[in-house]
């Protein structure tokens, strides 16, 4: 039998206790809700996970560009910028995607540095904050599904943690910033070299508000190597 998930809804114990014995699939039935906050996280521009550690991936949470989306059908062209492997390339991603949108080149040791920025506001929001973390509830589940807040806060503090769902739920809303997550199309049973969008976070932001402007979408790509690059 299958839950599906709303803010509000069933407990976080119960639903954890589904998922762990494997009869509850999680959505979001409509685009998170907006952060309390008043103002957006600004980027750390100058203007991926442990090793020992099975990352997560868009499985449980998120509005979901599913099998019956028309974008899930969509075939997308871009050109993909590499990111270095090296542990931070969610992050990196993000913040040479966000430096982009803005027209803006990072330095090797800019990108690192503003990478673990982003990583370290993540950090702030869901482990140093309880009132703020209060605000992320899928984040929340997506990471506690898997381990215990305590763990997951010792992890983060590391450079080599690999991002993911979490941390693209929480960014996403941080950072006011539109993130669209793309697999090749080859790994999605096609022959060609284009794009599919799998995942969106932040769709919110695409139209701006009185507070503030229309924001650029990044664009992710993430492959079967548990790996992000940057489209553009």
């Amino acid at each position: 039998m299958d839950k599906t998930y709303i803010p509000g809804g069933f407990s976080n114990e119960a639903i954890l206790q589904q998922l762990r014995h494997g009869i509850a699939n999680f959505e979001i039935a409509s685009s998170p809700v907006p952060s309390v906050s008043s103002q957006c996280f600004r980027s750390p521009l100058p203007l991926a996970p442990s090793p020992n550690v099975t990352p997560r991936f868009f499985a449980r949470i998120g509005p979901s560009l599913g099998a019956g989306s028309p974008a899930m059908k969509k075939v997308e062209r871009y050109s993909v910028q590499k990111v270095t492997g090296d542990g931070r390339c969610l992050f990196r991603a993000l913040v040479k995607g966000m430096a982009v949108n803005k027209g803006m080149a990072l330095g090797p040791r800019e990108e690192r540095e503003s990478a673990d920025e982003l990583r370290m506001a993540v950090k702030e929001v869901i482990c140093d904050n309880d009132k703020e973390r209060l605000q992320y509830e899928e984040a929340l589940v997506a990471i506690t599904v898997d381990e215990p807040l305590r763990r997951y806060c010792q992890r983060i503090g590391r450079p080599d943690f690999w991002g993911g769902e979490a941390e693209l739920l929480v960014l996403s809303k941080l950072c006011c910033q539109p993130i669209v997550v793309y697999i090749p199309e080859h790994e999605h049973g096609g022959w060609g070299t284009g794009f599919i969008p799998i995942q969106e976070y932040g769709s919110e932001f695409r139209k701006g508000s009185k507070k503030g402007k229309p924001r650029e979408v990044v664009r992710l790509l993430y492959t079967g190597k548990n790996h992000y690059d940057l489209l553009v």
